[in-house]
């Protein structure tokens, strides 16, 4: 039974690492990628086409005496979805309750007690080593928006 939990605890500390995306939601999000791009090219020829005609109809105008005609440029941006996955705080702490279940009922003589104080303990470790993470994250981050 002890080891029947140690390897369940053991598969299930190394499929919670398991970062690898889905073959076909990859290949769904690269072909989605690829249409967004052609969109985006689209749009902006489009927004070039348009421009162009509206430069060509003020010259038009300014050459028969039709007055001051202006120009106006519109701008088209895309913004590319963020990545959305885990947190280092979220992986930290399903990371570390493994990881800690494991050494807690190696250690301990009675492993149940010292499996589910293991948990606990590596749980909150790895959680507070993945908020860390996180912070200098955004810090990082908030300093180049800021450059």
């Amino acid at each position: 039974m002890k080891q029947l939990i140690l390897t369940l605890a053991t598969t299930l500390v190394l499929f919670a690492c398991n970062n690898k995306p889905d073959p076909a939601v990859a290949a769904q999000n690269a072909r989605q990628a690829v249409l967004d791009s052609i969109k985006a090219v689209d749009s902006v020829n489009a927004v070039k086409k348009a421009h162009h005609e509206h430069n060509s109809a003020a010259v038009q105008n300014n050459e028969g005496g039709g007055g001051g005609g202006t120009t106006t440029a519109a701008t088209t941006t895309t913004a590319t979805p963020k990545k959305k996955g885990w947190s280092h705080t979220a992986k930290g702490a399903v990371v570390g309750a493994g990881a800690g279940a494991i050494t807690g009922a190696l250690i301990n003589k009675d492993h149940l007690k010292g499996a589910a104080i293991g948990t606990v303990i590596g749980a909150g470790t790895g959680a507070g080593i993945g908020a860390i993470v996180d912070h200098q994250k955004k810090k990082k981050e908030a300093a180049a928006a800021n450059q």
